[in-house]
């Protein structure tokens, strides 16, 4: 885009000039061309996969901000600089030559139910499948930052993807930070398998970051660089996005671990568009998962009356510590008509997912329980 006179717009000018500010729907505003646009190159894991202990990764729910970049394993090297005695650059062969782990975590988008919010924040439109639960093998991300030798007065530790794009009209690449507290906990990994295999290339190949218990935004995928710093880290994707808010010019805060929930695999079969479910008079096993990045699940309920009493679920031994639990209920279905499952959980530190969730400006962190009709037929 260049003016008349022959002078090129500083970029910012031209990436506000199309990248639009964020905002709310209109009460009656029905999703737009935009949002399934991203919906087309985003998605979620099919709720009939909730029966897998680890999500085929193919199924494995999906979000890239901008694009996939193509990285080339040959050329490709992890730098780790800033607030360190030394710096590093690693190429692959040489972090897979490091200790290696192999750790089964939960990820969910932080966006999850964002579309069923009331009025709707416009964005990525999640119902409730935006979560899949893989194997990560990796290296931990803690004993190469004691190789590099991280400075006493640092802060946060800066994660650097190869995607690049705009977003809110400011051009980028995308950037999130950690505490340093968080960065050195055993369980965060540079991850460069998935299931058994190496990264799928939209998960994040050659590397990326796994942080156990955080919501997705912190898992930078397609990482090449490592920046320790001596004060808080401000780029877009912590200081702007990924922020729990009411007003549009608050604050906030950040969002981080995340909050417990329930989902079922709804029983029966579907109709096509509505996805209501039919099931047959009888008993009916009812599966699920359940999950919380802040205390282990404790405790999963059902109803089948949209939330007015509630019975116990069977709570199984979770994959691990930060994996999802397998929960199932037997439920007898002795009359016709119409019933609505809804299922929440309760974590060990007494964390209740919400059968109603409060609004917040770009719907993040939205645990608000699943709902699912179901139709007994003679």
């Amino acid at each position: 885009m260049t003016p008349r006179d022959g002078t090129r717009a500083p970029v910012q000018t031209v990436a506000q000039a199309y990248s639009a500010p964020s905002r709310v729907a209109a009460p009656d505003e029905g999703i737009g061309l935009d949002e399934l646009a991203l919906a087309a190159r985003n998605h979620g894991m099919p709720l009939e996969a909730l029966r897998y202990d680890l999500t085929p990764a193919g199924l494995h729910y999906l979000l890239v901000h901008y694009d996939i970049p193509y990285v080339d394993p040959a050329g490709w090297r992890l730098e780790l600089d800033g607030r360190v005695s030394h710096a590093l650059a690693l190429d692959l062969d040489e972090i897979r030559a490091r200790p290696r782990v192999n750790l089964p975590v939960t990820l969910e988008c932080a966006g999850n139910g964002r579309a069923r919010l009331h009025p709707r924040p416009v964005s990525q439109p999640w119902l409730v499948e935006a979560v899949g639960t893989a194997e990560w093998t990796g290296t931990p991300l803690a004993s190469l930052l004691r190789e590099a030798g991280v400075s006493e007065d640092a802060v946060d530790v800066v994660f650097t993807g190869a995607d690049h794009g705009v977003e809110r009209g400011v051009e980028q690449d995308y950037q999130r930070s950690l505490p340093v507290s968080e960065a050195m906990r055993d369980e965060a990994l540079l991850a460069y398998e998935m299931n058994g295999a190496p990264l799928p290339v939209q998960h994040g190949f050659p590397l990326r970051l796994v942080i156990p218990g955080w919501y997705g935004m912190a898992h930078v995928k397609w990482l090449r660089r490592i920046t320790v710093l001596e004060e808080p880290f401000e780029g877009y994707q912590n200081a702007v996005a990924y922020r729990l808010t009411t007003e549009e010019d608050e604050r906030g805060e950040p969002v981080t671990r995340i909050r417990p929930r329930a989902l079922l695999m709804p029983p029966g079969h579907p109709d096509f568009m509505s996805r209501t479910r039919f099931v047959q008079p009888g008993t009916h096993e009812i599966v699920g998962r359940a999950w919380s990045g802040l205390a282990p699940v404790g405790r999963v309920e059902i109803s089948t009356d949209g939330g007015s009493t509630w019975s116990d679920a069977v709570l199984e031994a979770a994959l691990g510590r930060w994996a999802w639990s397998r929960w199932t209920w037997r439920w007898t279905v002795s009359a016709p008509g119409r019933y609505e499952l809804v299922s929440r959980a309760i974590d060990a530190d007494g964390n209740v997912q919400p059968v109603d969730q409060p609004w917040n400006v770009q719907g993040m962190a939205n645990n608000m329980t699943q709902r699912v009709e179901v139709i007994c037929a003679e």
